[in-house]
């Protein structure tokens, strides 16, 4: 049974940094496309950032520049380094696992950005 953990939330102030953690069993990280989303109260979920099996990586114009995917293969974990964060960042961010109709979620992790 696959499962993604997500740590590394938190409560920061605008122009702050955190990284954020998820931590896979079930899965080899590796091989799939990994991603990180977002939802902010009342809104939809959003994607963030992705990964794909071949190390590419794909940005949202909202966070290009400021937040920075990477994967460990050693630690089957994915980091999301949150840099110059802003208000409009707070969400529950989540951590995503996707490879041929095969679509994991963790359970979330909240970052909260002060003004």
């Amino acid at each position: 049974q696959a499962q993604l953990v997500e740590s590394g939330g938190g409560l920061v102030q605008s122009g702050g940094s955190l990284r954020l953690s998820c931590v896979a069993s079930g899965i080899i990280v590796s091989i799939y496309s990994m991603g990180w989303y977002r939802q902010a109260p009342g809104k939809q979920r959003e994607w963030v950032v992705n990964i794909s099996s071949g190390g590419i990586t794909n940005y949202a114009p909202s966070v290009k520049g400021r937040f920075t995917i990477a994967r460990d293969n050693a630690k089957n974990t994915v980091y999301l380094q949150m840099n110059s964060l802003k208000p409009e960042d707070t969400a529950v961010y989540y951590c995503n696992a996707a490879r041929f109709g095969q679509v994991y979620w963790g359970q979330g992790t909240q970052v909260t950005v002060s003004s």
